[in-house]
């Protein structure tokens, strides 16, 4: 590492933690000691980057944990980690990176906390940063993560992990917000970046860091300056990363010829087809159809039925889509919003000014809310009333 780079540094910690953790350290005391040795880097590489940084890291949480241990009541057990003291030298190239994933999505701590975990062990970011990223006060996701420790406390890193669940956690940092001096959406793909090389390459990783990069793609083009949301249909194309759309499709095509499809390889092929798209009636509707098609077999989700049934609209018209429309479930998020478009293409103004409306007062977030409302009011003014 000739020049500092914070993101590579990030990438170590993981290994660390698991070096640590193998050397005897439990879970909580070996992140905590690395998150100190990781603040101190971050202090001193600038200026004097390691030549070994691995080995810079491993050394100095090592000595970190050393200390807090020495601080401890129990000497005892301080001692014998004092005697456990790795001789120096450089880092053992093997880590158990893959299962300190599976560690901090396990299936016992909430979305939440397996979120603000991961970010910590595994991304290596601070509280503060997790906190700024997460939009909420550093002493809330502080608390957040000392109980998400205690409630892994003595799971060995052995333990076999779900890969799925893995994956939706990655899926959740991803959607979890952009605030502070971290971009959650791009150390989530960091993060799947760094998971497809620990798994072989699996199908599912790849449909999952496709998805990620074709969402991610059209990212400048999703709210208006002053953070107005923008549908699909009313986005500026140009503005959409064409590089980051090649490298999803490339990506995706990998993990589809391996035939072995899943949810987000399916979600990643409907993405893919709406980004080479030159506008919205030129889409593959079609086929984005069938790609639901075989999603809703692969998950049974009614937001996915919800999503197929405006691309029904789009594909055989606004009364098929209705009539899609029609199996969803009356409690499922959105359903008035969707009901309120195809109504309105079916000619059905004045119902969908009224659904518009529904739709904005049950929005949870302030940009959907302030476009449902938007919505409400263009077609109330249309239709006279």
């Amino acid at each position: 590492m000739n020049e500092f780079d914070e993101s590579r540094l990030r990438d170590l910690v993981p290994a660390v933690i698991s070096v640590l953790v193998r050397r005897g350290a439990d879970f909580a005391s070996a992140e905590d000691a690395v998150q100190e040795a990781l603040i101190r880097a971050l202090q001193l590489w600038p200026e004097d980057p390691p030549r070994d940084p691995k080995g810079w890291l491993v050394t100095a949480a090592w000595h970190k944990f050393v200390d807090a241990a020495r601080a401890e009541a129990s000497r005892q057990r301080r001692e014998l980690a004092v005697d456990a003291e790795p001789p120096a030298g450089s880092a053992p190239a093997g880590d158990d990176t893959l299962r300190l994933y599976f560690l901090c999505a396990h299936p016992t701590l909430s979305s939440a906390a397996a979120v603000a975990l991961t970010l910590r062990a595994v991304g290596g970011l601070t509280t503060r940063q997790i906190a700024q990223a997460c939009l909420v006060p550093e002493a809330t996701m502080a608390q957040r993560i000392v109980r998400a420790k205690r409630r892994i406390e003595g799971l060995p890193l052995d333990q076999h992990g779900d890969l799925a669940t893995v994956l939706r956690v990655l899926y959740l940092v991803f959607n979890e917000g952009y605030g502070g001096d971290i971009d959650l959406a791009a150390e989530a793909i960091r993060l799947t970046r760094q998971l497809i090389a620990l798994t072989d390459d699996d199908p599912e990783v790849g449909g999952l860091l496709a998805l990620m990069l074709l969402h991610h793609a059209r990212r400048a083009s999703r709210t208006t300056p002053g953070g107005g949301l923008i549908p699909l249909a009313e986005q500026d194309r140009a503005l959409w990363d064409t590089a980051l759309i090649a490298e999803g499709v490339a990506i995706l095509q990998t993990a589809l010829a391996r035939d072995r499809l899943g949810e987000y390889q399916a979600q990643a092929a409907i993405a893919a087809l709406h980004a080479d798209a030159p506008n919205v009636e030129e889409t593959d509707w079609v086929q984005i159809v069938e790609w639901y098609d075989e999603l809703t077999a692969l998950t049974d989700s009614p937001v996915v039925r919800l999503n197929r049934a405006v691309a029904v609209g789009e594909a055989d018209g606004a009364r098929a889509g209705l009539a899609a429309l029609a199996e969803v479930d009356a409690d499922v998020p959105r359903r008035s919003a969707v009901a309120a478009y195809l109504h309105e293409r079916a000619g059905d103004s004045a119902l969908a000014a009224g659904l518009y409306a529904e739709a904005s007062h049950a929005a949870t977030s302030v940009q959907e809310r302030d476009y449902l409302a938007r919505e409400a009011a263009r077609v109330r003014q249309a239709v006279g009333s």
